[in-house]
């Protein structure tokens, strides 16, 4: 199952677990820790608490959710940050794992974190964001399980300045104002309408030639007309055997959900989202030209003028086809995520 990062209240969510940035004592504290006790009960949650009595940074260890929406609290103990020397991100990263370990372990199917440690332990945001994606990133890639990340506002979440400022100015250097689209599509569609009648032309030539012994295609023309009348399900299906990937490699590498894969999989005029669609088209590590037609096939396009669109393709440029990577770039600029 997919991860998704969200703006919300921690203590509010109804799912099977919230984690909670505890500390080694497991006493109330402030924050985030401090919220979920409120909202839990202090009383009884704190009790609970000091019959487990310790946990050791980088560890996690589980209660009841008492008074809150979710049935259960994991309580995982993050570092505080000392300049990056003292083993800080191996430690963060441990707790990011026990806490899912725990919620595979209880057979839970959702779990929601905050950043652990970005606030009063004086983890860099950015760091914390980078680590909490790549643990969880890693982890479900192996396993199923629905995670939320929650910040509770902007503040708190954080894209590295080098990338944000790398994105920054590739979208100053290729976006276009929607007018200014508008004008060259029609200028192009005008020219495209001829182009087509010509291709059309030319494939039948072609098709009547290929009826004879004495004429051969080339390889590349060849697969054109073999796959030029494939849905998006038949063409995505085609790609994914050529790549040698598993079904359960895709769908995850694409932030999926497995029921969603295995509708697309069983109906070969399926229409996915564009969204679904793209998340599909990083999971195969395809080229841009190879994403706009499989877009195509859904009936989508990447356009110049739609921040979004960009973002994606500044990543497949760069060949950096690490989803929860991409979404962090996504959600840092306020637009929809890949998949989920």
């Amino acid at each position: 199952m997919p991860l998704v990062i969200i703006r919300d209240d921690i203590t509010r969510l109804q799912v099977d677990a919230i984690v909670n940035a505890a500390n080694s004592r497991l006493k109330q504290g402030g924050g985030v820790c401090g919220a979920i006790f409120r909202a839990a009960g202090e009383d009884k949650l704190q009790a609970a608490c000091d019959t487990i009595g310790f946990c050791s940074t980088g560890d996690a260890v589980i209660t009841e959710g008492f008074s809150l929406p979710a049935r259960y609290i994991i309580h995982a103990v993050g570092p505080v940050w000392q300049g990056g020397g003292h083993h800080e991100e191996a430690l963060l990263r441990s707790c990011y794992t026990k806490a899912l370990q725990l919620a595979l372990e209880n057979d839970f199917q959702s779990a929601a974190f905050p950043l652990i440690s970005s606030g009063v332990y004086g983890y860099p945001k950015d760091q914390a964001l980078s680590v909490a994606m790549s643990a969880i990133g890693d982890f479900l890639l192996q396993h199923d399980l629905m995670v939320y990340l929650v910040v509770y506002d902007k503040k708190s979440f954080q894209l590295s300045t080098q990338l944000f400022e790398s994105i920054q100015s590739y979208l100053d250097e290729h976006e276009v104002i929607e007018e200014d689209y508008d004008r060259r599509r029609l200028l192009k569609n005008r020219s495209l309408e001829d182009a087509a009648a010509s291709f059309d032309y030319d494939i039948q030539c072609v098709e009547e030639k290929s009826q004879s012994s004495s004429f051969q295609l080339t390889g590349e023309l060849s697969d054109v007309l073999n796959h030029r009348s494939e849905s998006f399900s038949q063409m995505l299906l085609r790609l994914i055997n050529e790549s040698n990937k598993t079904d359960p490699e895709v769908y995850k590498r694409a932030n999926l959900d497995r029921k969603l894969f295995s509708k697309i999989r069983s109906h070969a005029h399926y229409q996915p989202s564009k969204n679904t669609a793209l998340a599909l088209a990083i999971a195969l590590e395809l080229n841009l030209d190879q994403t706009a037609d499989l877009l195509q096939r859904a009936g989508f396009a990447l356009s110049p003028s739609s921040r979004f669109d960009l973002i994606v393709s500044y990543f497949i440029q760069a060949g950096q086809y690490n989803i929860f990577e991409i979404n962090e770039a996504l959600f840092a600029f306020d637009e929809s995520l890949l998949g989920a």
